[in-house]
């Protein structure tokens, strides 16, 4: 049976009795184990110094010092998996993805679309198949996958995937829409944003940020003094945040204060207690009762825009100098795509000053640093109460949904096919060191799909049964100990910034496409979108090369990937050849689009099956020798 092929469980009822022998066979076999997921956000992997140990034998990253005590010591009683990569450089396309365990090219999304579960071919995500195999699931901080409930129509009420759902309290820094009624038409209308800091003493300084016109003069010197106090940096493009102090101190930002309602959830084991939840509400939370086994998904803001480090751990980075990336707009900008200009043109920071680079730079280590104690709070907290529970417990750590640049490419964010935005690590930890050694490495290629097999897994799942047919990943301990489960190269896929584009990466090769000619995304009401799900679904592999935007980095030659090859002679063949690999996959082997307006109108292209065999069989002749214009 196809991975795709299979019917969505229509209740956590059937879902659960459909699991049920596969859970009483697990529990058959010993305790179903309490399980921790920890998903960091924009963080890149050289904010870690073990993975640094790992991959270049020093602490420091390739720009500098780093601080991660206690990610190092998780990583010590684990594995790293150093080259993990995300399915989509973007937040809600890439939790959409390892929420599932599927491809964006099976989930249907893309970008940041407002989605639903109500198609028939809807995979349950990793809340709801939990909870069919007993346990009792909690979700706190981030989600980001955008899947809501269905209202009839669209809306942006949770579906109730986790048992206990805690989003993000206010602390710091937050931003509100502003509605106004329209006098002639009687709707309500945006006209703004307005940002809000917090301040210790409970003050809030906020000021609108209009749609249309001049912010006012007031709003203007509020906004400066604040902005002067804090030493905020911005990229100017889009007006993003990536420097500055938090006006909160530590332990007091929306990542403090969630690690400190969480480490509550776990002491209050069997009571039910009232929580600080989303935009500052109340929320009531049933914590872990005694006779099921917990699962815990805690996603943190840090180190995501506003890029702001509480003034304690700034400190600590006060004075380090940082190495800054390389960028020859010249050249590399010159070679690049229209599409990867574009990302290059809203993104830059090239017009940052030194001082204000070094400050993005060491604010967002510093950030990481912030963050690193709050793992190591949480993981603290979590082995306590699974020592208490008397059970076996697992740790998987994801460093970021997706990568971050600091200057390389010339940008200060995500978005791109570039090994900056899309190369994670991923740390597993588990009590039982028979099936997860300590202070371990893998250093072969993994993916953010790996993550859902991998808890379903340790739940007691059997992957080969029929509820999981939709996965797209191997069991990352499963990896550890079958040679047989690699595979040659990842594949990730967005359309978001620069428009629809796909990406394959290997060692030795990065490769990326423009895959569709509009979008990948589809919508009746949007008069920009494609109406129809699948059209010209071939255009990828069969239109004119130019059009199809073609990247190509020769990493043994050009491992910063700033030098496009696809058009130099010697790798012409090679990067045709990556063309039809790629496009056959994301666009044949089960591809799924979606109008996630309506309910069951999507399609499905199945003309290349099977094509993502995870090998590479590159013709004899094509590869050139390392041979950069």
């Amino acid at each position: 049976m196809r991975r795709r092929d299979f019917l969505r469980t229509t209740s956590l009822a059937s879902l659960g009795a459909a699991l049920l022998p596969l859970r009483a066979s697990a529990q058959a076999e010993g305790q179903q184990p309490n399980i921790l997921w920890i998903v960091t956000d924009d963080q890149r992997p050289d904010s870690l110094a073990c993975y640094n140990r790992r991959v270049s034998g020093k602490a420091e990253s390739p720009l500098g010092f780093v601080l991660s005590p206690s990610i190092d010591r998780l990583a010590a009683e684990g594995v790293l998996f150093t080259h993990a990569f995300c399915q989509a450089p973007g937040c809600a396309p890439s939790r959409a993805s390892f929420q599932r365990g599927m491809y964006p090219h099976h989930t249907g999304v893309y970008g940041f679309e407002r989605t639903h579960g109500e198609n028939d071919n809807c995979a349950p995500n990793v809340g709801e198949i939990m909870q069919g195999l007993g346990y009792h699931t909690s979700l706190f901080g981030k989600s980001g996958y955008r899947v809501f409930k269905w209202g009839p129509g669209l809306t942006w009420n949770s579906r109730g995937e986790y048992n206990a759902e805690v989003g993000f309290p206010r602390g710091g820094w937050y931003k509100e829409g502003k509605w106004e009624r329209d006098e002639k038409t009687g709707k309500s209308v945006s006209v703004g944003t307005v940002v809000n800091y917090q301040f210790p003493d409970g003050t809030v300084r906020s000021w609108l940020e209009p749609k249309k016109g001049e912010m006012s003069a007031e709003d203007q010197q509020r906004k400066a003094r604040t902005e002067r106090e804090l030493q905020i940096v911005r990229r100017l493009q889009t007006g993003t945040v990536i420097g500055g102090v938090n006006p909160m101190p530590a332990g007091k930002d929306v990542d403090g204060r969630m690690v400190a309602e969480l480490e509550r959830f776990l002491a209050n084991a069997g009571k039910t207690i009232e929580m600080a939840g989303k935009k500052g509400r109340k929320v009531t939370i049933d914590c872990p009762p005694s006779d099921k086994p917990l699962m815990v998904n805690i996603g943190f803001h840090f180190p995501h825009s506003p890029v702001l480090p509480p003034k304690a751990y700034r400190e600590r980075f006060k004075g380090k100098a940082y190495r800054e990336p390389a960028f020859d707009k010249a050249t590399e900008y010159a070679r690049m795509p229209p599409q990867l200009r574009t990302i290059h043109d809203k993104m830059t920071i090239t017009e940052l000053k030194p001082e204000q680079m070094q400050q993005v730079i060491r604010d967002y280590y510093a950030f990481c640093a912030y963050g690193d104690s709050l793992v190591g709070k949480v993981v603290d907290a979590f082995k306590a109460h699974a020592a208490k529970a008397g059970r076996p417990w697992l740790i998987v750590y994801a460093c970021g949904d997706h990568g971050w640049h600091l200057g390389e490419q010339g940008i200060s964010a995500k978005f791109g096919p570039w090994d900056k935005s899309t190369h994670d690590a991923i740390i597993v930890a588990s009590s039982d060191k028979s099936r997860v050694s300590a202070n371990e490495a893998h250093n072969g290629l993994v993916e953010f799909v790996d993550m859902a097999p991998t808890i379903y897994a340790a739940a007691g799942a059997d992957l080969s049964g029929k509820g999981y047919t939709h996965l797209d990943g191997f069991d990352l301990v499963a990896i550890l100990h079958d040679p047989k489960l690699k595979r040659d190269y990842i594949i990730g896929e967005m359309d978001h910034v620069c428009g629809p584009r796909a990406y394959l990466r290997t060692k030795e090769f990065a490769f990326s496409m423009r895959n569709r000619p509009k979008s990948a995304k589809v919508s009746r009401k949007v008069k920009w979108l494609p109406d129809t799900p699948c059209e010209d679904i071939r255009w990828g592999l069969d239109a004119p090369r130019k059009d199809a935007e073609l990247a190509l980095y020769d990493l043994r030659a050009d491992p910063g990937e700033r030098v496009n090859v696809a058009d130099h002679e010697p790798y012409l063949k090679l990067a045709d050849w990556f063309r039809q690999k790629l496009g056959r996959i994301v666009l044949g082997d089960g591809r799924v689009e979606v109008d996630w307006d309506q309910v069951n109108v999507h399609a499905r292209a199945d003309f290349a099956k099977g094509a993502h065999d995870r090998r590479l069989d590159i013709p004899r002749g094509i590869v050139p020798r390392p041979s950069l214009p």
